[in-house]
């Protein structure tokens, strides 16, 4: 629901922007300026603002799986919303259908990518030096370390690169300029479980099922949901995690003042003897 929203609500901003001023005459740019756009090149910094924007967009839709077909609909819809066109179709009425049609799409691409990585976690069960957990982790030792193992509580620092199935490349600690340090319990199961089989200077591969990583949600925009992925993991060195921060000790109560001392009662009068 959070994708459609965006959408919408971004495609919304775009119209309503646009309808808030009169429409300008269409002025085509040549085919030849187009592919230049399209290749990032003779851009000015505002036309690469306003090509992000495209591409932004894109983001947004392409989880649709849109065919060639529909995606001219798309085109000629957008068209027709941003230059005020009275057509037959009420969009806002339509948004029930669009979610649905964006669950059923993308429930389709996340069934295919777990079908697709079965087969790739099948193939990379069978390699050499590779040991499959009870929870379907696949881990490959590349190189052997020494020392003792990471634990959950330790913090560790890390060169890696993950990647979907096809090799795309995702993330990885060289896109980032320095190697990764976090605590063992902090990250994706599937790091979690296999970095305390590591030790410092092992290097291993990864392949880790969906259930194991992030799920059917995925990690848009960049990890499809359903997605096994691969990662190759260099263990640099194992440090104790720092200590959570001490509590600071409760003050003591002050004591409480003596409650004074009851004034003595006066005695009584001695009784008079009666007269005989």
């Amino acid at each position: 629901m959070t994708r459609i929203s965006s959408l919408l609500l971004l495609c919304a901003l775009t119209a309503g922007a646009f309808a808030a001023t009169p429409a300008a005459p269409e002025t085509p740019a040549p085919a030849a300026k187009a592919a230049k756009a399209a290749a990032g090149q003779s851009m000015t910094e505002n036309d690469k603002v306003v090509f992000a924007i495209g591409e932004i967009l894109s983001g947004s839709v392409k989880p649709f799986a849109l065919t060639d077909h529909e995606m001219q609909l798309v085109r000629d819809g957008f068209d027709a919303g941003m230059h005020g066109k009275k057509t037959s179709v009420d969009a806002e009425s339509y948004r029930p259908q669009i979610q649905a049609l964006l669950s059923e799409r993308m429930g389709k691409e996340v069934a295919g990518a777990k079908v697709a990585g079965k087969a790739y976690r099948d193939k990379a069960a069978t390699a050499k030096d590779t040991t499959t957990s009870a929870s379907g982790v696949i881990m490959t030792t590349l190189k052997a370390g020494s020392g003792p193992n990471a634990t959950a509580d330790d913090q560790v620092k890390v060169n890696y690169e993950g990647r979907l199935i096809d090799g795309t490349v995702f993330d990885s600690s060289q896109q980032h300029g320095q190697a990764a340090t976090f605590r063992v319990s902090g990250v994706v199961p599937c790091w979690s479980e296999s970095l305390q089989h590591m030790n410092a200077g092992t290097k291993a591969r990864l392949v880790c099922p969906p259930e194991q990583a992030y799920g059917d949600r995925g990690s848009p925009p960049k990890i499809p949901g359903g997605s096994t992925l691969v990662f190759d993991v260099e263990l640099l060195a194992i440090e104790k995690a720092p200590a959570a921060p001490a509590q600071p000790a409760e003050s003591a109560q002050p004591a409480q003042p003596a409650q004074p001392a009851q004034p003595a009662q006066p005695a009584a009068p001695a009784t008079q003897a009666s007269p005989h």
